[in-house]
């Protein structure tokens, strides 16, 4: 055990068996700067700490402590504050030739972090609702008045807009809390890459509270155009949250929610598993983005393609509480389940089928390529 002048501790083993590879030294090294769990003095630290500990001798791996949130094949920097009294940070590192390097930090680190994870949650759902809202509003307040012309670009304009908000959103949070802005994403990362269990209501409550924000906003800044649209409020929920084509088949839009979300979450572990081809160059948001652009355009039909609880039903309580009717909770057809439900069963669906059909024959050695 080495203790830095930070006051953390590094934990390593010797394991004359099993050297760890060129590209995994250099991944270490990389990783440790790469998100902001320590102050900068410690970063620095700890880096020189690990360093120093890998050059001593080239066989050391990391110690292999068992976390209750570690991901088997993660290559992400885990924060772990709080899961014990003593661990307060946990980083995991997958290492080639089929093991596992695990660096475990303990001492200082901002207690905070769950918190800033929460409001990173809670400001990139908001942005994404608060585009996603304003283009639907954009298309149904403002009608062309040329007959025949798509409104304001129509549907086409909604999918592109609401893949852009998507893409923005993640850009928001991205750094401090991974940017999940969806319920499904955050149950389906605590189930199959570890995420902690003791974050997943947190995150879904910042979630949903930032789509309810960001519905309020909407409305409040489109308020003269609502009025014009739709005086009674009696047509117009529409612009905030979603309703199916067919509401005496309540079935037809909950299997529409089951295949689009459960196309998301495959395609998300897809683009971010870096035992696969992840795109380069911080693109990843704007890959999120085009998959909820084909979605739309795809499954856009049957229940106005949520797939997201916290974007529906967050902004569907904004629509209760400014009075609108037909809302789906309150008044109408009560449909505010599908959207909520449905996509967290596809999305456990969709990760699933990733993980035992793509990533399970995905070589291990993928990753250190890809550094």
């Amino acid at each position: 055990m080495v203790r830095t002048s930070s006051g953390a501790c590094i934990v390593a083993t010797s394991s004359t068996d099993t050297p760890i590879p060129e590209s995994s030294k250099s991944r270490l090294s990389d990783l440790l700067v790469s998100k902001g769990f320590v102050s900068a003095d410690q970063i620095a630290s700890l880096r020189e700490e690990v360093s120093r500990i890998l050059a001593t001798d080239s066989a050391y791996t990391i110690s292999p402590v068992e976390a209750p949130n570690a991901g088997a094949y993660s290559c992400w920097l885990t924060n772990a504050a709080g899961w014990t009294n003593t661990v307060n940070a946990t980083l995991y590192v997958l290492g080639t030739n089929a093991y596992t390097e695990r660096f475990f930090a303990t001492g200082p680190v901002r207690q905070a972090f769950i918190g800033r994870s929460v409001l990173a949650e809670f400001l990139g759902t908001f942005v994404l609702i608060l585009l996603g809202t304003g283009v639907v509003a954009m298309v149904v307040l403002f009608p062309s008045r040329t007959p025949g012309e798509l409104v304001h670009g129509g549907y086409t304009n909604i999918t592109l807009g609401w893949g852009l908000a998507v893409t923005m959103g993640i850009y928001v949070a991205g750094k401090t809390s991974g940017a999940h802005l969806n319920p499904a994403v955050t149950l389906s990362l605590a189930v199959f890459r570890g995420f902690s269990w003791r974050k997943v209501v947190p995150y879904s409550v910042a979630q949903t509270a930032g789509a309810f924000t960001a519905a309020a906003l909407a409305y409040w800044n489109y308020l003269p155009a609502f009025h014009q649209a739709d005086p009674q409020l009696e047509k117009t929920a529409g612009v905030f949250t979603t309703f199916p084509a067919f509401p005496g088949l309540p079935q037809s839009g909950f299997l529409d929610q089951v295949v689009g979300t459960g196309l998301l979450l495959l395609l998300i572990f897809a683009i971010t598993d870096e035992l696969n081809f992840p795109p380069g160059a911080n693109l990843a948001p704007l890959m999120v983005g085009l998959v909820v652009v084909a979605i739309g355009m795809s499954f856009g039909g049957m229940h106005g393609y949520a797939i997201n609880p916290a974007r529906d039903f967050g902004p569907r309580l904004f629509t209760v509480v400014a009075g609108f009717r037909n809302n789906g909770i309150t008044d109408g057809t009560r449909v505010w389940w599908v959207p909520v439900v449905a996509p967290l069963l596809g999305g456990l669906l969709g990760s699933a089928v990733y993980d035992f059909g793509v990533r399970r024959f995905l070589p291990r050695e993928r990753a250190s390529q890809n550094t």
